[in-house]
């Protein structure tokens, strides 16, 4: 008989990689299913934000025209829909 030996460390690296690249599959539809603001989707999408997976990891104090209360409506909208999706 053969001996296989299973590295773990490359299984969990694999185990990651398709995480990330099913929340990508996931998240990869128009930012309008968030329900924003007209005023916020419109810098969203002059920013360059068009899919919701453009959003995620995205520094939103960085944007301009996007202030800390306009911030916390739009992590707070992106954490409901991950948090429903994922």
């Amino acid at each position: 008989m053969d001996e296989v030996l299973i590295d773990g460390n490359k299984i969990k690296k694999d185990f990651q990689r398709y995480r990330k690249v099913m929340s990508c599959i996931q998240a990869d539809i128009p930012i309008q299913v968030l329900c924003l603001p007209k005023t916020i989707e419109n810098i969203l999408i002059r920013s360059g934000c068009l899919r919701v997976y453009d959003m995620i990891d995205l520094d939103f104090s960085k944007i301009k025209g996007i202030g800390p209360t306009r911030r916390i409506l739009l992590s707070s909208r992106l954490d409901q829909f991950l948090s429903v999706s994922f």
